[in-house]
């Protein structure tokens, strides 16, 4: 499984010369994501099914991570990739950087090319700002674009994930005047202490009726906050009976999911499982 996150902050502290922000996130890992099944093929060709309507196929995350790794190892190997999505796109939940990374990390294991972590995270960041933490595979402190990753161990928590009718373009989120830039940067322990909130939020919200609509609706019940750039929208519950319970009344209108916060990426379980499973047949 290519886990979901969240982000339980957003911070943008400043705009680079190169064009990218400067950031400080958490990053939450969920137990819920898309699911993607690898087989080797005879010959070099990338084989995903089924497509992803309305993307092309070369601008799929899954082939580029495919690509990538073929070309940066120089490997004759070919791969099959079957994708059950769950996740909705332009959420903010990082599914196609979870699959991105799922993609490298399988097949760093099926082509038998044994990168270490360190130089996958490197084609990974090539593909996506968010690709190296999945590729980690741990909840995460991060800064800089979001490529500096320090693991962080997150109480437990289930989160309600509401994905309002609506798709938000981070790249035009990330190019409006009036988004906050000049945000103080905290430590990991002013975050535990209390918390932080989503700098892009305001944004979107103004340009977004129907997520701040969706906000202000599952405000009544916790503290909403927008995830990445949206239109995800999180709260998080003690207990996984409160959060179903107020899944329940969701708006029709409105896709949802519960899903329990996690510290350790399933899909880094299972490449070591199969990792070892080879080692000893």
């Amino acid at each position: 499984m290519a886990p979901a996150k969240v982000n339980l902050f957003l911070h943008i502290l400043g705009c680079r010369p190169d064009g990218y922000h400067e950031l400080q996130t958490v990053f939450q890992l969920l137990d819920y994501g898309d699911t993607l099944t690898f087989g080797n093929r005879s010959d070099q060709h990338i084989c995903i099914e089924p497509e992803i309507k309305g993307v092309r196929y070369q601008d799929n995350l899954i082939f580029k991570a495919a690509a990538a790794l073929q070309a940066h190892t120089s490997s004759d190997r070919g791969v099959n990739i079957m994708l059950d999505k769950r996740l909705p796109m332009g959420g903010g939940l990082g599914g196609g950087s979870s699959n991105a990374a799922t993609t490298l990390l399988a097949l760093n294991q099926l082509w038998e090319v044994d990168l270490p972590v360190e130089e996958l995270c490197s084609i990974g960041l090539n593909i996506g700002a968010d690709v190296p933490v999945f590729i980690q595979g741990r909840s995460a402190w991060a800064d800089g674009i979001g490529e500096n990753l320090s693991p962080i161990n997150l109480p437990e928590r289930w989160f309600l994930i509401v994905k309002p009718g609506c798709h938000v373009s981070t790249a035009d989120i990330f190019s409006c005047e009036e988004l906050t830039r000049g945000t103080p940067a905290i430590t990991v322990a002013t975050f535990f202490e209390q918390g932080g909130q989503n700098d892009c939020e305001f944004t979107v919200s103004r340009r977004y009726p129907e997520v701040k609509k969706a906000l202000t609706w599952l405000n009544r019940y916790s503290a909403a906050k927008l995830t990445g750039t949206g239109a995800c929208i999180f709260t998080s519950f003690d207990t996984e009976a409160r959060a179903k319970a107020v899944s329940q009344e969701v708006p029709s209108q409105w896709e949802c999911f519960v899903a329990k916060g996690i510290n350790y990426s399933p899909c880094k379980v299972e490449v070591s499982k199969y990792r070892h499973q080879n080692k000893i047949s």
